[in-house]
C-alpha cells in the first residue's frame, strides 16, 4: 500500500488515533522504503551540520574529524537493528520493552527515555530560537531578553502541532524537506570550499580526545536514536524484510549525515565559534552584517532550518508522548504533547539565558550514554533470546496475570544488568564535570599529561550490560520464549 492509500487512522495531516496500542494489520501502510525516507528527511538537517562544526572545537584537524564522522555514523546500523521488533510486535519501543524489564521495571527505563527526548527537544528549540535571534538582528533590530522569551513561547506553540497530527504527517513532511536542504547545503559547500582549511589545529588531538569525539558522534547519531526506532516501524507489515529495514534505515541516515557533518566540519575550520553561544549559532551572528558567505544564503539557510527543526523536534515529541503512555500515565497523545511543551518551555528558557549550547550538548550526551548503552544491549539480547518475536496481545497487558509481568512487575536480571551497565559506562565516561576517581576509574587510568582520560563509556555500557543480562537471564527468557510460541500457535489456530 502506498503512502497516499494509508488508512484514516494514520492519515497525513489528520490527528493520529494510535498511541501505544497494537496497530491492526489492515493499517500497516508503511514499507521499509517509507521509513528510510523519513529518516533521510531527519538526517539532512542543521543539527548535524552544527555537530560537525562543534567537533572541530575538540582540537581535531580535518582528517581526524572526517575519520570520526565516518566511523561514528556507522552506529546507524544499531538504529536499524533497534527498528526490527515493531513490525511483529505492532507497538512502540517501550511497550515492547515490557518483555525485557517487566511491566513495572520498564516504566523506570521509560522515564529515562522521556527525559532524553525532552533533552533533544530542548536542543532543537534552542537552535530554533537562535535562528530567530540571528534573523532579527539581520533585519536591523537588536533582540533583548523580552524577544528571547517571545521566541521561546512562539516556538513552543508551533512545536505542539506536528506531534499531535502524528506518524504519517511527520513522515511526509520530512521527506518533502529533504530535497530543499540538499540544495541549500550544496550551495553552502560551494561557498565554503574557498575559505576552508584542512588544519583545524596545528597538530591534531591525542587518542584520548579522539575517543571522546567518537563517543560524541556515536551518541548524537545512531545510538541516540535507537530508543525511537520501533516507534516508526510499527506501521510496517510483520513480514517486512529485516534486511530491507536495516538497509533503508542505514542508507537514509548514515550516508546523508556523514555528508552534512563533514560540511559542518569544513565550515568549522574557518568559523570555530559555531555552537559556542547560548543560542547555538555562535559565529553566525556576524553573518547579520559581514561574512564570507552571502547574506541571502544565511537568511534562506536559517529560515529552512527553523521549519525543519520543528519537524525534527516532532520526532522527539512524538516518541516522548508514547513513552509517557508506556510509563503508565493515562493520557492521550495530545495531552502528552502538552506536558512535554510545558517542561521543554522551562528548560529552554533556562538554557537560552544561562548556558552555552556546546556545554548543554556535552552534558546532555554524558547523561544519554550512561543509560542508553546498557539498555540497547539488554533490549537486543532479550530479543535474540526470545527467537525474535513477542506475543503482541501480552505486551498490551500490565496486570499481574500478563506473560511479561514477572516478579512484582520487575524482571530483576534486566534491572541488575542495567544498573551494573550504567556504572560500567560511567566508569569509562569522560565527563565535563569533576567526579571521584573511584567512580571513574577507567577514564582516570587512561588520562594524558593534561589530566584528560579516554572515553570508553559506550563500549563498556553495551558490553557489560549485554553480557551480564545474557548470563543472568538466558535460561528464564528462553523458557518464556517457549511459552510465547505456545500462545502464538494457539492464536493462529483460533
Amino acid at each position: 500500500m502506498d503512502a497516499h492509500d494509508q488508512p484514516a487512522a494514520d492519515d497525513a495531516f489528520r490527528i493520529e488515533a494510535h498511541g501505544i496500542d497494537y496497530v491492526p494489520l489492515d493499517e500497516r501502510w508503511a514499507t521499509p522504503r517509507h521509513v528510510g525516507g523519513m529518516w533521510a528527511g531527519a538526517s539532512v538537517q542543521v543539527e548535524y551540520f552544527i555537530y560537525g562544526a562543534i567537533l572541530m572545537s575538540f582540537g581535531f584537524n580535518f582528517a581526524q574529524a572526517l575519520f570520526l564522522i565516518i566511523v561514528g555514523n556507522v552506529s546507524y546500523f544499531l538504529l536499524g537493528l533497534a527498528s526490527l521488533q515493531a513490525p511483529q510486535a505492532g507497538t512502540t519501543v517501550f511497550a515492547i520493552n515490557r518483555a525485557s524489564y517487566g511491566t513495572n521495571g520498564s516504566r523506570i527505563i521509560s522515564f529515562f527515555n522521556w527525559v532524553t527526548q525532552i533533552g533533544f527537544e530542548v536542543e532543537g528549540l534552542i537552535l530554533i530560537v537562535g535562528a530567530g535571534l540571528v534573523l532579527t538582528l539581520k533585519s536591523g533590530f537588536a533582540p533583548g531578553d523580552a524577544s528571547k522569551v517571545i521566541f521561546v513561547v512562539v516556538a513552543i506553540v508551533i512545536q505542539a502541532i506536528m506531534p499531535v497530527l502524528g506518524h504519517a504527517s511527520i513522515v511526509k513532511t520530512l521527506r518533502m524537506l529533504a530535497l530543499p536542504f540538499v540544495v541549500i547545503f550544496g550551495i553552502l559547500l560551494i561557498y565554503s570550499i574557498t575559505h576552508a582549511t584542512t588544519h583545524g589545529v596545528a597538530h591534531g588531538a591525542d587518542w584520548q580526545t579522539m575517543m571522546e569525539g567518537l563517543a560524541f558522534v556515536i551518541t548524537l547519531s545512531g545510538l541516540g536514536w535507537t530508543e525511537c526506532g520501533n516507534d516508526y516501524t510499527r506501521y510496517c507489515a510483520p513480514d517486512s524484510s529485516k534486511k530491507a529495514i536495516v538497509g533503508w534505515v542505514f542508507l537514509g541516515t548514515a550516508v546523508p549525515e556523514i555528508l552534512v557533518m563533514t560540511l559542518g566540519a569544513v565550515v568549522g575550520t574557518f568559523m570555530p565559534g559555531i555552537g559556542g553561544s547560548n543560542h547555538g549559532y555562535g559565529s553566525l551572528y556576524p553573518f547579520a552584517h559581514t561574512s564570507d558567505l552571502p547574506s541571502w544564503l544565511v537568511t534562506v539557510f536559517l529560515i529552512f532550518a527553523i521549519v525543519q527543526l520543528f519537524c525534527i523536534n516532532s520526532l522527539d515529541m512524538y516518541s516522548s508522548g508514547v513513552t509517557l503512555q508506556a510509563m503508565g500515565l493515562k493520557v492521550k497523545r495530545y495531552q502528552a504533547v502538552l506536558v512535554d511543551c510545558a517542561v521543554a518551555f522551562l528548560v529552554t528558557l533556562y538554557a537560552v539565558f544561562n548556558s552555552s549550547f556546546t556545554t548543554y550538548l556535552s552534558d546532555f550526551v554524558d547523561v544519554v550514554i550512561v543509560w542508553i548503552a546498557p539498555w540497547f544491549a539488554i533490549f537486543m539480547v532479550d530479543w535474540v533470546l526470545r527467537r525474535y518475536r513477542y506475543v503482541p496481545s501480552e505486551l498490551q497487558r500490565t496486570d499481574k496475570g500478563s506473560l511479561y509481568y514477572r516478579n512484582g512487575g520487575y524482571f530483576w536480571p534486566a534491572i541488575i544488568a542495567q544498573l551494573v551497565g550504567m556504572y560500567a559506562a560511567f566508569s569509562a565516561l569522560s565527563p565535563t564535570f569533576s567526579v571521584p576517581h573511584w567512580l571513574n576509574p577507567i577514564t582516570w587510568a587512561t588520562r594524558d599529561s593534561y589530566g584528560y582520560g579516554a572515553d570508553f563509556s559506550i563500549f563498556m555500557g553495551i558490553v557489560v550490560g549485554g553480557l551480564l543480562y545474557w548470563v543472568l537471564a538466558a535460561r528464564a527468557v528462553r523458557a518464556q520464549a517457549d511459552r510465547q510460541d505456545e500462545i502464538l500457535a494457539g492464536s493462529m489456530r483460533e
